[in-house]
């Protein structure tokens, strides 16, 4: 069988943006039968929530959706990430940079800003709504959604 291809998504913390990307990924790639072709994590530049739950407004508008984060809890990103994963995603510039300066030189092509593979959006970060309301998150998801869908295109037509 062929390499999994492994797909990282990184914000600050990893409660609010990269865990919702690493849930609506993961169910569109159940959703397409590629659950053994792909593998997908969530990690954060910082520590701050090693170990806790999604943000709870995060659960709920994934779950409103139909996107199930219970199970993911934070980590920190580590230097073996950068030698696993074939895409380590950034939600925006500042973790993007960071990503970067943690990063070999020989890993910087695998780092991106997940935004990249949006189609529908014109904003290049996805923005932090940790302390924004509601309508944040929202937004967060509708972003995290469409780029989802345009790195799944990519992926599929790339290496599987």
């Amino acid at each position: 069988m062929a390499k999994k291809v492994a797909v990282l998504f990184v914000c600050l913390g990893n409660i609010c943006r990269s865990p919702t990307a690493h849930g609506v990924f993961r169910q569109l790639v159940l959703n397409q039968g590629l659950n053994e072709r792909i593998q997908i994590d969530s990690a954060g530049t910082a520590a701050y929530h090693v170990g806790k739950a999604p943000d709870s407004r995060s659960t709920l508008v994934a779950k409103e959706r139909g996107i199930d984060m219970s199970d993911l809890r934070a980590r920190k990103v580590d230097f073996g990430d950068f030698i696993e994963y074939d895409y380590i995603l950034a939600m925006d510039e500042a973790n993007f940079n960071h990503l970067k300066a943690m990063a070999l030189p020989e890993h910087y092509s695998k780092i991106k800003l997940f935004l990249d593979y949006s189609q529908e959006f014109e904003e290049r970060e996805v923005p932090d709504p940790y302390y924004g309301g509601a309508t944040g998150f929202d937004h967060v998801f509708d972003l995290v959604e469409s780029a989802s869908k345009g790195l799944l295109a990519h992926i599929k037509q790339q290496n599987l």
